[in-house]
């Protein structure tokens, strides 16, 4: 049988390797020109040559983001760019404009054209439209409910994507013109403010309706655990994950919960407890700050799904570091800190292979030795021994702040 891919999001070279690491068959990423988040780090042609030799060393494949509505100013180069794309041995591109696919279909052959979902593939015949012209995967449009993409998948057989975890937007994908009308930042060309998440005053005539607190019209984000079994059963071949703005610990998180939940599936022939799924939703928990809806995948999307005078953040747990080297002689961790702690503080390790695991911070040094009794400095390195074998890449996050009084 062939497993579902899962596909996971980077904004940069740390992060799409994190989430290789993590359990992602595939990344998507954005190049310096032609991507729809114009605001992330993004790659140029020698950090994504650097990825695909990183992915395929794991199993794993690399798709470049070219999904721009462009203007005639945003097309030079482009031939160039898609052969240099072929050559740095990229696995596929998501496009949207027509006019992208046939100049790929020319000077890029080798390479495969996924649909992106900017184009709102909802129906059997849009999908069969853009299959014969010469598209491989079809990334459907977050509206598509369950039975029809059931359906699509019946009567193409086309290789479909669908998103399961991240934002949504308020309008059809990159349809929305908030962000070009109140800020001139276009969000079919990658600059997108997220107008639809800001806080508003809603009147009715001359009465303020919000009396407790801001309005916003912004959706919450979409998370997909409980339909993913479901979506395996119905032939999907790429479960999508949203969030090339967001962190190492985010990707992390996310891609780890979603491969763990997908492995258990291939495990248990599909035969495992799907109306107990806490586990999984207690995972995620631990890495969004965002309240969260299942979309269209329950069915139409109603006012439960909006955010509206709703609060958009929820606490999380907190990231505090990445290990980037372990001596087993010692047991000694080297950590890079990425938020404050402290000794006696209980933190959970977790990693691709360690299960969440906690201890209490022990005594920490610095790269000289001398003693430290709090990391309150950014990316600051400390050594730390561990009762537990920790590997590069593995992360950790606060459980408990130890009972003494913060030192500031």
């Amino acid at each position: 049988m062939k497993k579902v891919e899962l596909l996971a999001p980077a904004g940069d070279l740390e992060k799409a390797k994190i989430a290789i690491l993590y359990g992602a068959n595939a990344v998507y990423v954005g190049g310096k020109k032609f991507s729809l988040r114009a605001r992330a780090s993004n790659f140029d042609m020698d950090d994504i040559g650097e990825l695909t030799r990183f992915a395929k060393e794991n199993q794993a494949k690399v798709y470049v983001t070219m999904n721009i509505v462009p203007h005639d100013e945003d097309l030079d180069g482009l031939d160039s760019y898609l052969r240099g794309l072929a050559k740095a041995s990229v696995d596929a591109i998501i496009v949207s404009s027509p006019y992208i696919i046939e100049k790929a279909k020319q000077h890029a052959p080798e390479l495969e054209i996924h649909l992106s979902t900017q184009q709102s593939a909802l129906n059997s015949e849009a999908v069969r439209f853009w299959l014969e012209e010469g598209v491989s995967r079809v990334v459907l449009g977050r509206e598509a409910l369950i039975p029809e993409i059931a359906q699509i998948i019946e009567t193409t057989k086309a290789d479909v994507e669908v998103f399961i975890h991240g934002g949504m937007c308020v309008s059809y994908s990159g349809r929305c013109m908030l962000s070009n009308h109140m800020t001139t930042r276009d969000a079919n060309r990658g600059g997108c403010a997220h107008s639809c998440r800001w806080n508003y005053d809603l009147y009715e005539e001359k009465r303020k309706r919000n009396r407790f607190g801001h309005f916003n019209i912004g959706s919450k984000d979409l998370m997909a655990i409980d339909y993913v079994p479901e979506l395996i059963s119905i032939g999907v071949s790429s479960l999508k994950i949203e969030g090339r703005m967001k962190s190492a610990y985010y990707i992390a998180g996310v891609v780890r919960t979603y491969r763990n939940l997908i492995d258990e599936y291939y495990e248990k022939n599909g035969a495992m407890d799907f109306s107990d799924l806490s586990k999984y939703h207690d995972e995620i928990k631990k890495t969004e700050n965002r309240m969260f809806g299942t979309g269209f995948l329950s069915g139409e999307a109603g006012i439960s799904s909006m955010l509206y005078d709703q609060r958009a953040e929820q606490p999380t747990k907190e990231f505090l570091g990445i290990v980037l080297d372990y001596d087993e002689t010692s047991g000694t961790a080297l950590i890079e800190q990425r938020n404050y702690f402290e000794t006696n503080d209980t933190v959970e390790f977790f990693g691709p292979k360690l299960p969440n695991t906690k201890i209490k911070i022990p005594e920490m040094n610095d790269l000289e030795g001398a003693v430290v009794t709090v990391a309150r400095h950014p990316k600051q390195l400390l050594k730390i021994k561990t009762p537990i074998q920790l590997r590069p890449y593995d992360m950790l996050r606060l459980v408990e702040r130890s009972d003494k009084d913060l030192i500031l």
